[in-house]
Parts: structure tokens; sequence; C-alpha cells
């Protein structure tokens, strides 16, 4: 297997997980150090969420993202940065009156969830591609196709390339439409998350048809969380994808060992290569991305 594969680290999300490991990034210091170490393990692309300082939950603060982007722009490596832009879809509702919303919604506009992408530019962004059940309870997370195709619109405007988030194959479904309707540059880049209840299971057959749904010229990378996380390195790469790995999905290098970016990242390169790959360098993937070449489309707000 001789190719280039695109390692991406996903450093600290949205979960409530900086409790569960003192190794999970918070402030935009630690996260930018994060992803610095990464880079330097082997990260082709390092992909950012922001927390709270107080409570070290999710944020959208775009000065928390202007912090740890500038520190990482100006530090010795130069990874393919990529923003999430899935903040500010989250429902939770009361069972009893679903028109009542709960502690924990945090809900805007698709427009609303892009100022940090806005002013910052990255080469990446995500675009989470559907709604969905997320997890036990009652939250939902919210993207409904009028909101996507507004969002998409703007990220294209933008010069950025979307990450198109798939929990589900009906997300797969409706990112091809926003390839067909024209909303994403070419090459289309999918991200296929396995695992998350309750999307698509980590299952290797359901990720065989999900690659087939691809269209042509498509790249794409697949993730599964958990102790599937790095096991999933080489189902991806098998399938003929890229790879994820980082403490947003994953916070454990082995049983009981409690896992860093920097860790997790050596430990991918070691799977990929063990299979006869390459992780790519940051340029080689703007490379297999078309990354050098995307560029703001008419009517940008810069």
């Amino acid at each position: 297997m001789n190719r280039k594969v695109i390692l991406t680290c996903a450093l600290t999300g949205a979960g409530d997980t900086a409790g569960k490991s003192e190794h999970v990034p918070v402030t935009p210091e630690e996260i930018a150090a994060d992803a610095i170490a990464a880079a330097r393990a082997g990260a082709s692309v390092v992909h950012i969420h922001v927390r709270d300082l107080e409570t070290k939950q999710s944020s959208r603060e775009v000065a928390h993202y202007r912090e740890a982007v500038r520190l990482i722009r100006e530090s010795d490596v130069d990874p393919v940065i990529n923003l999430t832009a899935g903040m500010g879809g989250d429902l939770v509702i009361d069972p009893q009156d679903p028109t009542t919303q709960m502690p924990g919604t945090d809900l805007v506009n698709a427009l609303d969830r892009l100022p940090h992408v806005e002013e910052l530019l990255p080469e990446i962004c995500t675009l989470d591609c559907g709604s969905l059940n997320f997890g036990d309870g009652s939250n939902l997370y919210v993207s409904t196709p009028d909101m996507l195709r507004e969002g998409s619109k703007r990220i294209q405007t933008l010069g950025v390339r979307p990450e198109l988030e798939i929990f589900d194959t009906g997300n797969l479904w409706f990112a091809n439409v926003l390839v067909e309707e024209g909303l994403i540059d070419p090459p289309p880049l999918y991200q296929l998350c396995m695992g998350i209840p309750y999307g698509a299971p980590a299952d290797p057959a359901l990720l065989q048809a999900m690659v087939n749904m691809l269209p042509a010229g498509a790249e794409f990378t697949s993730f599964s969380i958990g102790r599937n996380q790095l096991p999933w390195v080489a189902q991806s790469v098998l399938a003929g994808g890229h790879a994820r790995v980082g403490l947003e999905d994953n916070l454990y290098l082995s049983k009981g060992v409690k896992a860093t970016n920097a860790g997790l990242t050596e430990r991918a390169v070691s799977i990929i290569e063990d299979l006869g790959a390459e992780v790519a360098t940051p340029d080689e993937a703007r490379e297999i991305l078309k990354l050098d070449v995307q560029v703001p489309h008419e009517g940008v707000r810069l």
C-alpha cells in the first residue's frame, strides 16, 4: 500500500472530558501546545474546538480560537488547521414539554456558527451534515437542509474547504446533494464518524457501504470513538481513506493508560506505516486536498 495518508489529530472536542483526563487541553495556550506537539509527532492536520476557561465546557468564543490559531501559526510547525463549525447546534428539550429548551441548549443559525471561520480563514472547517439524536436523554444536534445550504454557501464564499461530517447514511445522502448542487468545491472531503450514539455503528461492513456511496473524486477520513479509535485507523486506511485520532474521541492509549494527543498521533503513525503507507506531511495534505487552490468566491466579506 504505497500511498499518502492524511492524519488528523482532534485535540479536545466538545464533550465533558476535561474532568476525566488531565491531558485534555482547555486553554488556548494548552490547545495550541497540543497542536504543535501533535504536528511534531506526525499529524498532517489539527482539528480545533475551544473551551470555556472556567467551566471547561465547550465554547464558541472567537477570542479563544484567535489565540490558539495565532500560537500555532507562529510556531515552528505548519499543520493544516481545521476549525470546528459545529458548535451552536445543541438542543436539549424537556421530554414532557418538547417546546421547552433545557440547560445545555446552544442553538444558533447557520451563519452565527461561523464568525471564527470568517475572521481566521482556516484551510478547513467542519460542516455537520444532518440532525441527530445525540446519545441518551433528550439532547439533539440540529443541522437542517436549509441551514446546511446557507452554511455551505458562506463557507464556499470564504474559500475555506468544508469537511463534511457524516454521522449516518442520511447525512451522507444529503452531503452528496450539496456536492451535486455545486455548493462544495472539488475534491469534496468527507469525515465518516462511526460509533457515536445514535449515528452509524462502528461496523466495517457499514463503513464500506458508506464508502461505496461517496462521489467520484472524493477524499474521506473515518474514525471511531473510545477503544475502537486506534484499530479504526487501520480500518479507515484499508478502506482507502485517511485517519483521525485525538482526545476529542478517546482518552486512552491502552487499557488503564491515559493518552496524550502526541501519544495517540505517534501510535497512529506506527499503524499507518505498518500497513505500508506513509503519513502525509502538511504540504502533501494541502496538495491532496487542493487547499493551495482554494480561493474566496465572489462576494466574500473580509
